[in-house]
């Protein structure tokens, strides 16, 4: 099997199911990477420390962790396999400093959304490891712990959104234009990504122009460096998979090999 390749996607909200623009980009990501035998993801809705893993057992139920949605949503499942296997070479991966631990919980949206997209036949174990800190640089570090998961089969995703300022919008359409806070932010890391420039990047809350707007709380722009820290060489661009907005936020979502 070929080495998996990691992503950081935008998740949105389970509304996002019902937009057919978003849900074929997801599914072309899919289908033109090799079906991978495990998944790892960490999600922007899951912030705890020390790392925590998800529950391994199949069919776990999923948390519902949003309100206001219709009530399909909320009858959704993901009955994915048993992830003992890879539950525990994940954290085998963790330094014995840095204890992991185990709990019960089941896959947010963060990861059950798009998932449920790319992936239809929940047929692929799933592990969800939380985000232990918000500095980019120890993210990168974790992200690095996880690379070689890659040449074993394993996708190693970021959800989150690549501009999050939901406090500060005020046009609510799906095809809304982009807020300036919204536009300028993306553009920002586009070029910064385009150039492979982590350092820029990494203090993108002093260099990134549409902050604090843009993410007013920092969670859904952090798992991108899980992503990048995960890649073979740090030096080389990812590539863009997504690009364009849902209600003006930046939906842009990258692959690094």
């Amino acid at each position: 099997m070929s080495k998996m390749p990691a992503l950081y996607i935008g998740h949105g909200a389970p509304m996002l199911l019902d937009d057919p623009l978003w849900t074929a980009q997801l599914r072309e990501i899919s289908a033109a990477i090799e079906k991978p035998k495990a998944i790892v993801i960490v999600s922007a809705h899951w912030e705890s420390e020390p790392i925590t893993l998800s529950n391994p057992a199949a069919n776990s139920p999923l948390v519902y962790d949003f309100s206001g949605f219709d009530r399909k949503f909320y009858e959704m499942t993901y009955n994915s396999p048993d992830a003992t296997d890879i539950s525990e070479l994940v954290a085998s991966m963790m330094p014995n400093s840095e204890p992991v631990y185990q709990s019960n919980r089941g896959l947010d949206h963060g990861a059950w959304v798009p998932l449920r997209v790319m992936y239809p036949e929940a047929d692929i174990p799933v592990v969800q490891m939380s985000m232990p800190t918000s500095d980019p640089l120890k993210l990168i570090e974790l992200g690095k712990r996880l690379q070689p998961l890659r040449e074993q089969g394993v996708l190693v995703i970021g959800s989150g959104f690549m501009t999050h300022g939901l406090r500060y919008l005020r046009d609510w359409r799906v095809d809304a234009n982009a807020p300036t806070w919204s536009s300028e932010f993306d553009s920002w890391a586009a070029e910064a990504l385009a150039r492979a420039d982590i350092d820029a990047l990494a203090n993108y809350k002093e260099l990134a122009p549409g902050m604090p707007y843009a993410h007013p709380t920092v969670e859904h722009f952090t798992p991108l460096f899980i992503t990048l820290g995960a890649a073979t060489n740090l030096e080389i661009a990812p590539k863009t998979l997504i690009d364009g907005y849902f209600m003006g936020l930046s939906k842009r979502s990258i692959l690094v090999a």
